[in-house]
Formats: structure tokens, C-alpha cells, sequence
């Protein structure tokens, strides 16, 4: 491993702990103004969603695409913190039963399991209204139009047209298989989606320029099909004890998956393409663009 790869494991690990830092803060017992109280355990099951360890990347995109271009590290962080929120409360959702019925998360018994059905659905739905407080709240220094953009852009990575949206596909998918098509859209929606808000919005944190903003908004797109394929990939290789989850789930439930259709020398080729083509969008920024560049290489060649 060379200094790179060492300076981008550490900074990927102290981002980390600034966000469970937060976040921790943020779900603290105490009421915020206009809350009247906050049920002990609501606020338990919503700990338990979001305060298990994991690697915090869509936080950290947020965080080094604002570095990139100049925005404030603190609002970065909440707006991180925000975007954390909505991508744990899809994980509470999309593990029940209903959904893609789930035990484990992390390797800890998920939400539903540790707490019940009822309280893991209320807990998602107060992590996603949530998000948006956060980004609201005055404790984010922002100009009220960046404010506004930031929200937009979240409600639409997440919602009907996003990764809600995905999730719908995703559970049509086990009826009747998607074709190709439809399947690169299931993935660019319901993971894609919050991956490529997490990049564009450190441009608008910044209040970048639309070219800015629409690079960063490409790199998350390249990016985050990179995610699925490695995540799919993993799926078909990494063992349940690796990935603090069930694996081969997908296979059996007859998913179909672009690694299924085309094989593992196919992802693994597409993936080096992909982190070339994201590497190649910010080549223009120069050194300062090595973090990013470097996550890239990380999310395409993960192990969990």
C-alpha cells in the first residue's frame, strides 16, 4: 500500500468517526425546539439503525467533493450527516419482511429483530423527515438558497423517482425479471441515486458553477454503478461472515443482476473502465482530486 492509499484509509476512517460523532449528538435524548419529546424506544431502534459502525461513504463523498470545491467542511458534515440519515432508514425499510426480509445488518440482529416490526417502519420514517430537519436547521451555515437546492436534490435522489422508486423496481424485479435495461435502471435508482446527490451536493454546498456541479453529479453516477457492480459481484463471492450480511440472496430469489447476465471478467473489466472514466472527469482539478479519485478505486474493488 503506498501513501496514497494510506492517507485515503485514514481520512476514510476519521471522516467516519466525525460523522458517527454527529450523528451520535444528533440522536441524543434531548427534545429540539417544537419536539415535544422524544419516545425512549423510537429513539433506540433509530440508534440502532444508525449508530453500528460501517464506512460512512456516502457522508464522506459529501464531505471531500465539498473539500474539492471549497465548501464548508462543517456543513458538509451535517449535510453528510443528513444523507447518512435517508441511506439508514432505506436499510431499516428495505430488511423487513415485506421488503427483502432481513436478520442481519452489519452483523448485528437488523432494527425490526432487535426492537419489532412496527417500531423499525416508525423509526425509518423519523430518520428520513430527519434528514431534511438537519439540512434545515439553522446549525447548517448555509445560504437559504443552497439550502433549498440541497433538499430538492435529496427528495428526488430518495424519493418516487430515486431510490423509493428503486426499491419498487427491485421487488417487481423478483416477479419478472428485468432486462438489461431495466435493470441498469433499477440500480441507478435505487442505489445510484444517493450516491451521485452525495457528490453533487458538495457543489452545492461550494455554490459551484453548474459545470461544477454537473461533473460532480457524473462522477456519482459513475461511481455508483461501480458500487452495484462490486456489490453484486460480492454477493456472488463473499461469504455472509465478510459482509455482515446475507449473500446470494438475489441469485435465489431469481434477481437478475448485470453480473449474472454477463459474468465476473465482464464486471470486473467494467468496473476498471468506470473508475478510469470517473478518474478522467476530474482530471482537470489536479492533486486535489487524488481523495475522490482514490474512492473510486476503493468502491470498485472493496471486499464488504
Amino acid at each position: 500500500m503506498d501513501s496514497t492509499d494510506t492517507s485515503f484509509e485514514q481520512r476514510l476512517k476519521v471522516n467516519a468517526g466525525r460523522t458517527e460523532a454527529l450523528l451520535t449528538r444528533l440522536l441524543a435524548d434531548t427534545s429540539l425546539h417544537d419536539e415535544i419529546t422524544r419516545p425512549d424506544r423510537l429513539l433506540s431502534a433509530m440508534r440502532h439503525g444508525v449508530l453500528n459502525g460501517g464506512k460512512r461513504l456516502r457522508p464522506f463523498l459529501v464531505m471531500e467533493s465539498a473539500t474539492l470545491l471549497g465548501g464548508d467542511a462543517e456543513a458538509a458534515l451535517r449535510v453528510g450527516a443528513a444523507l447518512e440519515c435517508v441511506h439508514c432508514y432505506s436499510l431499516v425499510h428495505d430488511d423487513l419482511p415485506a421488503m427483502d426480509d432481513d436478520d442481519l445488518r452489519r452483523g448485528q440482529p437488523t432494527v425490526h429483530i432487535a426492537f419489532d416490526y412496527a417500531t423499525a417502519i416508525l423509526a425509518g420514517d423519523s430518520l428520513l423527515t430527519y434528514a431534511f430537519d438537519i439540512i434545515a436547521a439553522p446549525e447548517t451555515e448555509l445560504p437559504a438558497d443552497r439550502k433549498m437546492a440541497l433538499v430538492l436534490a435529496l427528495s428526488r435522489a430518495a424519493g418516487i423517482g430515486g431510490m423509493a422508486g428503486g426499491q419498487a423496481l427491485d421487488l417487481a424485479a423478483e416477479k419478472e425479471a428485468p432486462d438489461e435495461k431495466g435493470i441498469t435502471t433499477l440500480q441507478a435508482m435505487k442505489t445510484g441515486a444517493l450516491i451521485r446527490f452525495a457528490c453533487e451536493a458538495g457543489a452545492i454546498i461550494a455554490g459551484a458553477s453548474a459545470e461544477d456541479r454537473k461533473r460532480l453529479r457524473i462522477f456519482g453516477e459513475k461511481i455508483g454503478l461501480a458500487f452495484q457492480l462490486a456489490d453484486d459481484l460480492l454477493d456472488l463471492t463473499a461469504d455472509a461472515a465478510t459482509m455482515g450480511k446475507a449473500t446470494g440472496k438475489d441469485a435465489a430469489r431469481g434477481k437478475g443482476t448485470l453480473v449474472a447476465l454477463h459474468g465476473q471478467e465482464w464486471a470486473e473489466t467494467t468496473l476498471a473502465r468506470l473508475v478510469k472514466e470517473a478518474a478522467d472527469l476530474l482530471s482537470g482539478y489536479g492533486d486535489k482530486a487524488g481523495i475522490l479519485t482514490e474512492t473510486a478505486r476503493f468502491i470498485a474493488n472493496r471486499k464488504s
